[in-house]
């Protein structure tokens, strides 16, 4: 028969356990990624010498904000099994036809079709144009630019976690695109353009007007969809203001945050 004094050390050595495996327990859910996410960057136009100071950069926040970074300019990853383990995927200045086969264009329409999350930054824009179903997931396609200057964005997309932290009028320096329509309509404009603070006209020859937007959220097809005009320059990818926008538009996406982008919303 166990003493009473081996019970009772058996007892406290239970007690003592308990805390320790609560907090094992937690560090290891600590330890696990909340998402993934998958940062494309293949280019088969011009190409941005940008890029990897992109992937760098989201690489980074993937391990300041605990989500898992994966990066590819392989497009055959762009099937049903290599997409189902993501909750966004990432366009980065992808430029021409960077999914150049119908199968992995059918891969990602499904992905969003069941709930997948995209983030397109900068050229995004300027990929996909005999792709009408991309061009309505991106918003708007790239018409011209005028060369990189200071501009001013007024942010008016208000209560996102793309635009948490942002000035009201953001100064910074970009190349400033001019797109081919205005997405208004079907989506939630969280930042527009004021073409009275830089020289708008693009190498076409136009600028948009009054009415520019230059980043944007809405549901499409059954997902979630994001874009940034901004992001051409190496030194985007250092700024804090800048990382916090692309950290917000990945965290909407991939269902980490409110995705309050109905294009009913003014602004």
């Amino acid at each position: 028969m166990m003493s009473r004094r081996n019970i009772f050390a058996l007892l406290s050595a239970a007690a003592l356990a308990l805390p320790l495996a609560a907090t094992s327990a937690a560090t290891a859910q600590a330890g696990t990624p909340a998402y993934n996410v998958l940062v494309f960057s293949k280019t088969t136009g011009f190409r941005h010498d940008s890029i990897p100071d992109g992937v760098a950069a989201i690489q980074k926040l993937g391990r300041e904000h605990h989500f898992n970074v994966d990066t590819t300019e392989d497009a055959t990853v762009f099937n049903d099994t290599g997409l189902a383990k993501y909750q966004s995927v990432v366009f980065l200045s992808t430029t021409g036809d960077p999914l150049d086969q119908q199968a992995e264009k059918d891969a990602f329409q499904r992905y969003i079709e069941q709930g997948g999350g995209y983030v397109g930054i900068h050229a995004a824009a300027d990929s996909g144009y005999t792709w009408s179903w991309y061009g309505g997931l991106v918003g708007a396609y790239f018409n011209d630019h005028p060369s990189p200057q200071p501009a001013t964005v007024d942010v008016v997309g208000r209560g996102t976690a793309a635009t948490r932290g942002l000035p009201n009028r953001w100064k910074r320096t970009d190349e400033w695109y001019n797109y081919r329509s205005n997405p208004r309509e079907n989506v939630r404009v969280l930042a527009t353009l004021d073409e009275r603070t830089y020289d708008p006209v693009g190498y076409n020859g136009g600028s948009m007007g009054a009415d520019h937007p230059i980043a944007w959220c809405h549901p499409y097809d059954g997902g979630r969809a994001f874009y940034t005009g901004m992001g051409h320059t190496k030194e985007s990818y250092t700024d804090p203001l800048f990382l916090s926008h692309i950290l917000g538009g990945i965290e909407m996406t991939a269902g980490a945050a409110k995705f309050n982008c109905d294009p009913e919303h003014t602004g």
